[in-house]
């Protein structure tokens, strides 16, 4: 029996896309998958937890294809487009070479919204997917086109959440 990928995405306003695409990462590589995580919107300059813990699992690589500031939307600086673009064309390498069989673009669907990196760009992409591998996107803000070229489609609503009551950014929950 030939195994089917499938296209995901993860969005929504609420918290926890990340966190489950990583999730799902982790349940390829129990399974002796490869896994390559382009983090986008993301530097290398800034702690990530994920990313450090993530190093010590091997079969689960994570690539962070932006900078260490907050991306304009609407206005994007040209090295934010830049790095995106590298970012979009290392996913490209590794679908078509084989070189992962889970491929997870995260927070691509903000770097979509916020113009670094073009829809038609993104859906190219999901066209050269291998009929094996499967690839999830992350990020709020996922498009109609988008949505519709995914096999499943999940949105993280936030009914509620600890900014609300005056708690700032933590490790371990924010970063």
């Amino acid at each position: 029996m030939s195994r089917q990928g499938v296209i995901m995405v993860f969005t929504g306003k609420g918290k926890g896309k990340t966190t489950a695409a990583i999730g799902m990462g982790v349940r390829s590589v129990g399974h002796a998958r490869r896994v390559l995580m382009v983090q986008f919107m993301k530097g290398p300059g800034r702690l990530y937890g994920e990313t450090e813990a993530l190093k010590a699992l091997p079969g689960f690589t994570v690539v962070q294809s932006g900078s260490d500031r907050f991306a304009r939307k609407g206005n994007p600086d040209p090295e934010d487009m830049r790095k995106a673009q590298e970012g979009l064309e290392l996913a490209q390498e590794a679908l078509t070479s084989g070189g992962c069989d889970l491929l997870i673009l995260d927070e691509v669907n903000v770097a979509v919204d916020y113009g670094l990196v073009s829809e038609e760009d993104v859906l190219g992409l999901l066209d050269l997917k291998p009929p094996e591998a499967d690839i999830i996107l992350t990020g709020r803000g996922a498009t109609e086109a988008i949505i519709h070229r995914a096999d499943l489609v999940s949105e993280v609503q936030e009914v509620k959440h600890h900014y609300q009551a005056g708690v700032s950014a933590q490790a371990g929950i924010e970063f």
